[in-house]
């Protein structure tokens, strides 16, 4: 039998909403104000360093229609709407629906047009042009910074210009043109990419697909020559160039084409992985004079210990005066070990190198070559800047993406080297957006002068504003 219904009488049976936020209401009918302002500051650094210009040239032969878009500008846009986290062509509306600050902005229709245009002859002069405008961002870079940026391991300065190659599985969610099922069970391309670590500019891509080998020989040396062709002459022939990769870069051809690159006038050397074969196992039981290893600010770390291998190692095949060292560690909770490092009790990791015994001991050699594993943090903001999804079902028209996603990726890096300083200009993608180029402003205009208002109490205005000033004192290409 049920109980009859009492009362409450003790207790809250109605709270009392507290409002922690003011009260507003929202219209559609405001003029004036704009999105994404300091998105502006990436394309006006196109603009600086010539990009813009060198990208009208280079796409200067394609069918225009009379009073059309500049095909080049309609790249460039592309270009800024990835490095501002746009995924698809259709966030071009970003853009063009703010002509008071971002000018004339082409349609989602002539943006595809322009895709479909850049076949590989394009895509080479493209890829020409950014070289160009490369080299005008770097002098730009000396001339107001008062030198180049320098890659770092161990708390020391690599003398070098970094090179890092890595590929990475892009899943395809649809049916595209050369997308095939990846060795990680996945469905998708599988891009090589390749990054100056001093700068944080992707230098070279290849769009690839799926079920390409990771240790392809020839696409490495496609990917690494295309990447030498972005740097500018005095570097290029004038300094150290060091490339780095994992294991899927110790191929003797790749190697061996690090090696000849010295008969064409560059001091090139490698620091790449190398597979635990049973020759290197046996080695690294016989090896003696272990000494401790040393983390990335430049302390000893415990329980890792380094030692060189190279005289007990086979090096058939290798170019002359190549080292090997090794590197063993207690391993940590979850690490993927071998069936060698679960015997012998500990992690196990081998690379070869040609850098000199006079380059640095073995313990800052180890230490450089593990600071390849940045590369991997660069991929991922890469996948967030264009190319972590592809847009058409055409594979030329995604190779011609990937470029202009590499180009997003420069844009950021020049803006942050040439504009900005302390954290935002190490900052991420993600967190450079949400502080800096997402920031919305007011536009007014007086005197003949159009001004952009952004909130005083905004916590970075002054960095906006600051980048700015220091646009519009960049000294700037003549043609």
């Amino acid at each position: 039998m049920s109980k009859p219904h009492q009362s409450i009488t003790e207790g809250t049976c109605q709270v009392k909403v507290t409002r922690t936020r003011p009260r507003i209401k929202v219209t559609a009918d405001g003029r004036g104000v704009a999105g994404h302002v300091g998105s502006r500051l990436l394309a006006d650094v196109a603009d600086a360093t010539g990009l813009t210009h060198q990208f009208g040239d280079a796409l200067a032969g394609l069918r225009r229609r009379q009073r059309g878009h500049d095909r080049g500008r309609v790249a460039v846009d592309l270009a800024v709407m990835l490095a501002d986290g746009g995924e698809a062509i259709a966030d071009l509306a970003v853009l063009r629906d703010q002509p008071d600050l971002f000018g004339p902005v082409a349609s989602d229709a002539t943006a595809w047009r322009v895709l479909s245009s850049l076949d590989s002859e394009v895509l080479a002069r493209l890829r020409t042009a950014r070289a160009v405008a490369r080299e005008v961002a770097w002098a730009q870079l000396t001339e107001t910074r008062g030198q180049f940026p320098t890659a770092v391991a161990a708390g020391k300065r690599i003398d070098a210009l970094v090179l890092d190659l890595d590929a990475t599985i892009v899943v395809c969610h649809s049916e595209k043109e050369s997308a095939t099922p990846t060795w990680k069970k996945t469905f998708g391309y599988h891009p090589l990419l390749c990054f100056l670590d001093n700068t944080g500019e992707a230098l070279s891509g290849l769009l690839r697909e799926g079920r390409a080998g990771s240790n392809t020989t020839a696409d490495h040396i496609a990917v690494l020559d295309q990447a030498i062709e972005q740097l500018p002459d005095p570097y290029r022939f004038g300094r150290d160039i060091l490339v780095r990769t994992d294991s899927a870069g110790s191929s003797l051809g790749f190697l061996a084409h690090i090696r000849s690159l010295r008969e064409h006038g560059m001091r090139t050397f490698f620091s790449v992985g190398v597979p635990i074969t049973e020759p290197v196992r046996e080695a690294i039981r016989t090896a003696r004079g272990w000494v401790p290893a040393i983390d990335p600010d430049g302390q000893f770390r415990d329980g890792a210990e380094v030692c060189e291998l190279t005289g007990l190692v086979p090096d058939d095949g290798y170019p002359p005066g190549t080292r090997f060292i090794v590197r063993r560690e207690r391993p940590h909770p979850g690490a993927q070990l071998s069936l060698f490092d679960t015997v012998e009790g500990m992690r196990h990791q081998v690379f070869a190198t040609d850098t000199p015994a006079g380059g640095g001991s073995i313990q800052f050699l180890e230490a450089r070559h593990r600071a390849h594993a940045r590369v991997e943090d660069r991929i991922r903001c890469g996948k967030d800047t264009g190319f972590g999804r592809f847009p058409s079902r055409a594979f030329a028209i995604n190779q011609a993406w990937l470029l202009l996603a590499l180009v997003a990726v420069d844009l950021i890096a020049w803006t942050q080297h040439l504009l900005l300083d302390g954290e935002l200009a190490k900052a991420e993608p993600k967190k450079l957006r949400y502080r800096l180029l997402h920031v919305a402003a007011r536009i007014t205009r007086t005197a003949r002068q159009t001004r952009v208002r952004i909130a005083q109490r905004w916590p970075w205005a002054t960095n906006i504003v600051d980048a700015f000033a220091r646009l519009a004192a960049l000294p700037r290409p003549v043609y």
